[in-house]
């Protein structure tokens, strides 16, 4: 089909003829602080919440409760219904139970509903010898899990069998069959389930389709098109659009209710990343998210203080043998000590636990790091894998050079060679670097040029998109990372 074809296309006409009647579905994603999170995922939350309030009830029933003293205004028995699901819900969110990429494993979603709820068990002993007063007893606390378990693993069974179907996906007409609409295939087919199918693509230039042929919809207009495979939405994925946007089709269609998105925007929404290859400058400093107010910057660093200071104490049980077991090993230093590039590309001093030999860099040559390292010693593969290597970083934090949240700092050498081979790589030196971030908990370590790129475009979503929430999602995503860690290196 040819492009002059779709650029006069309805030229003549104002209005939809009255015959069209294009069904409507709600988009798949709903913007929430920044963030697009699925309808579905919200749905199931949703389910969660009903799900944890009846399990406590029952809990309360069957040890010392009635129904008169639940629902008879006694305030006791509201609090502690609301501690328990809101408990329960955070540490089923920071173990991935609402992150798509973790919910239709059945087995792996038992397991962790299993830990994210024995869990809740071991934050309510603490919150509860704290505030006696709203304690649940142990006789309701436990059928109370017991139940939850089972009813929890029942719903994501059903919400497993009900997302394969394809019918509840929404329908997208793509314009264009060359390199961009390939990327939206290879997203549809690495997103498991994704939540949209590609009902059709249209050729803009018959010499370049890059997408499978038997999905190039035959000539006509986009109207009849649109219709035809009751499409939800457009997505403009043109590799060249001068004068070949159909802008006279595509008003009027928006105007009935159909969205229209570009490419790039659609996969941001889809995936939680930006692709660099479809990205403009503009799409960072023009975008409804990513500003930073004096009074959000004022609650950041102020959380990042007050946390500091806490962690710093609390992780004195662990800190102090580390110490000892890092000496005691090799009798080199304890802290290694490495210059990181940070916020408006300063550099600074990172601090961590010595993992490796002491001589392990002595041509002062820096490497990326390898599987199974020969360069780290025994100490250093547990503090690692448990990341507590990690916690020195949090004096970084107190003193203002990093932040628990933002992109991991690189070292001068390797920021110079990555900012070379990857287009806005500098972007993510916007904000101030952090302990964990976005790509940490999306995307195993890096340790190459290829795994830089990928997790960079994790690095520009959570610039484009920052917000104290955002932040608050990462820590306690987070958790599940430590808890199963992947690709330590």
């Amino acid at each position: 089909m040819q492009a002059s074809k779709f650029a006069g296309e309805q030229s003549h006409r104002g209005q939809l003829s009255a015959d069209v009647d294009l069904k409507w579905k709600p988009l798949g994603k709903m913007r929430v602080f920044n963030l697009y999170v699925p309808s579905s995922l919200l749905a199931l939350a949703l389910c969660d919440l009903v799900v944890l309030y009846a399990s406590i009830i029952c809990g309360l029933l069957a040890s010392y409760s009635s129904i008169a003293e639940i629902y008879g205004g006694n305030g006791s028995l509201d609090a502690q219904a609301l501690i328990y699901v809101s408990t329960n819900m955070m540490t089923m969110f920071a173990m991935g139970l609402h992150n798509r990429r973790h919910v239709f494993d059945l087995a792996g979603v038992i397991i962790r509903l299993v830990v994210a709820l024995g869990l809740g068990v071991v934050t309510l002993t603490v919150v509860f010898y704290v505030l006696p007063a709203i304690r649940i007893w142990i006789s309701a606390l436990l059928p109370a899990t017991v139940i939850a378990l089972v009813s929890l693993s029942t719903v994501r069974g059903l919400f497993r069998y009900i997302a394969a179907f394809s019918t509840l996906r929404r329908r997208i007409l793509v314009l264009g069959a060359g390199e961009q609409a390939r990327r939206l295939e290879i997203v549809e087919r690495s997103v498991a389930p994704a939540g949209f199918t590609c009902a059709g693509f249209v050729a803009m230039d018959e010499r370049k389709i890059a997408v499978d042929r038997n999905r190039v919809l035959a000539g006509g207009s986009v109207e009849s098109l649109c219709e035809s495979v009751a499409a939800d939405e457009i997505v403009l994925a043109l590799d060249e659009r001068r004068g070949v946007v159909p802008v006279n089709a595509l008003l009027p269609l928006r105007l009935r209710g159909v969205r229209i998105t570009d490419v790039s925007t659609f996969i941001e929404r889809e995936v939680g990343k930006l692709e660099i290859d479809l990205m403009r400058p503009s799409m960072l400093f023009l975008s409804d998210g990513g500003t930073r107010g004096r009074i959000e910057r004022v609650a950041k660093r102020g959380f990042d203080i007050a946390a500091s200071l806490a962690l710093l104490l609390v992780t004195l049980p662990v800190t102090i043998p580390t110490v000892v077991a890092t000496y005691a090993e090799d009798r080199g230093p304890i802290f290694y000590r490495q210059e990181r590039v940070g916020f408006g590309n300063r550099v600074f001093n990172l601090l961590k636990f010595r993992s490796m030999h002491a001589d392990a860099e002595r041509d002062g040559i820096a490497r990326w790091a390898a599987v199974r390292d020969s360069r780290v010693t025994r100490v250093g593969r547990v503090i690692r894998q448990l990341r507590i290597d990690e916690i020195p970083q949090v004096y970084n934090v107190l003193r203002g050079e990093m932040s628990f949240v933002g992109p991991r700092p690189e070292r001068p050498t390797i920021v110079k060679e990555l900012a070379a081979e990857i287009p806005f790589y500098n972007y993510r030196h916007t904000v101030k670097p952090g302990i964990t971030g976005w790509a940490q908990i999306n995307y195993p370590y890096g340790a190459s040029i290829r795994d830089a790129r990928e997790k960079l475009m994790y690095d520009l979503y959570y610039v484009k998109n920052f917000s104290l929430f955002f932040d608050c999602i990462v820590l306690l995503q987070t958790l599940r990372v430590v808890l199963w860690p992947q690709g330590v290196r």
